[in-house]
């Protein structure tokens, strides 16, 4: 899988060399504050995974949420674009890259909508998918090839 995209103003552009691990649509109040928006949709990808060229994204942190621990957001400097978060909760060097900013976001899909339990009222998901009120647990969730590269990272 090669996905490409980048920020608003073309300053920093990336390269995904692997495929996400899982593809989350977040329904949370963060989620819907740094947005400006009904929900955030992010894959989760090893930050090896990312080559990333021009200018270096800058982060900023952002108190704890539901998580109870803060993560930071990496943005450019220039036009302030959110590319990808790094959550403290999650173990591994992993980050959630904002689908909005690939070159093709039709290229991927949500695997799983996470903190329904904050969704807006009038947002209706598709039939069938995959929901959770809260998170959910990683091992009865993920696909097999997703775990075991989870596991070769964080241990567990």
């Amino acid at each position: 899988m090669s996905l490409e995209g980048g920020c608003a103003c073309g300053e920093i552009r990336y390269r995904l060399t692997a495929a996400p691990m899982i593809v989350h649509a977040c329904h949370c109040r963060d989620c819907q504050r740094l947005t400006g928006s009904a929900f955030a949709l992010n894959l989760w990808i090893e930050r090896k995974f990312i080559e990333a060229s021009g200018g270096e994204p800058v982060a900023f942190r952002v108190p704890p949420g539901s998580s109870g621990k803060p993560h930071d957001v990496f943005a450019c400097g220039k036009c302030s674009t959110h590319l990808w978060s790094k959550y403290h909760a999650a173990p591994g060097d992993t980050v959630l890259l904002r689908t909005g900013t690939l070159d093709d976001p039709t290229a991927v899909k949500p695997d799983v909508h996470i903190f329904t339990r904050s969704k807006l009222s009038w947002l209706e998901l598709p039939a069938g998918a995959r929901s959770f009120e809260t998170f959910y647990k990683i091992n009865e969730v993920w696909s097999p090839e997703s775990l075991a590269r989870w596991r070769q990272l964080t241990g567990l």
